[in-house]
């Protein structure tokens, strides 16, 4: 259901996408928005969204899309390599990120322009699928914040769950049918006001980082109907590889 017409001026990426995913989405899929009216009709904003399947990004289109958005997503730079895939995804205004490489400030100053273009800027601020065992919110990477403090932009925060009944980690084959519910939950902006005018400190970088995983803990939560562990699962902790099978460990993670 289209909550609020499209206004944005789409490419033909997204002429092309729309009438392909839209459609696979809702034969696959039922879906249970909450406070959906808090993505902004207007302006440059980041959504923040914790991650728990690699369709992640399609549902979460979804929900932008019928609102009356078009998503822009800060992906993995691998899914650019492939050229076919990558002039379409450039084309569809989508950022990659080199991690742990120079070109990551790269994706930070597009995420920037993109924001103050008026555009909504979609992150999982986890970097990664939750290891969490149980799917909770992991730890936090920095990026949101960043861009966040940067602009003064709104921080919109949405706890989900449902998409990794459809896809679970790392898992290769979908289950479609029946169709899998969907829950997000969108709350207000993640007020980080006091922050905006403080000298960007990684003490200042971390503590808007906690108080975005929060918003989005909080909001999971309440999907869930159950209590996050008091303690977010973090991977360097944990010893857990960035990338790859979840159960192999390495002592050189970053």
């Amino acid at each position: 259901m289209v909550v609020r017409k499209q206004t944005q001026k789409r490419g033909w990426a997204w002429w092309i996408a729309v009438p392909i995913v839209r459609p696979a989405l809702i034969a696959t899929t039922t879906h249970e928005w909450i406070g959906g009216e808090n993505i902004p009709e207007t302006g440059g904003f980041i959504l923040v969204l914790n991650h728990v399947s690699h369709v992640d990004p399609l549902t979460a289109a979804h929900i932008v899309y019928d609102h009356g958005r078009l998503p822009r997503y800060l992906a993995k730079s691998g899914l650019f390599k492939n050229k076919a895939l990558g002039f379409f995804l450039r084309a569809a205004g989508q950022i990659p990120v080199e991690r742990l490489s120079k070109n990551a400030a790269g994706a930070f100053d597009a995420a920037v322009a993109a924001v103050r273009q008026g555009e909504c800027v979609v992150v999982y601020p986890e970097g990664t699928l939750t290891r969490d065992p149980d799917g909770w919110p992991m730890t936090g990477k920095s990026g949101a914040a960043r861009i966040a403090l940067e602009t003064g932009c709104p921080v919109i925060p949405v706890g989900q769950w449902g998409a990794q009944e459809i896809l679970p980690r790392y898992s290769k084959k979908p289950d479609l049918f029946p169709r899998k519910l969907i829950t997000m939950k969108v709350g207000a902006p993640v007020d980080l006001s006091d922050l905006v005018t403080q000298q960007r400190t990684p003490a200042v970088i971390q503590q808007a980082t906690d108080r975005i995983m929060a918003a989005i803990t909080h909001l999971v939560e309440e999907v869930r109907g159950e209590k996050a562990p008091a303690e977010r699962f973090d991977m360097k902790k944990h010893g857990v590889q960035q990338i790859g099978n979840p159960n192999k460990t390495r002592k050189d993670d970053s």
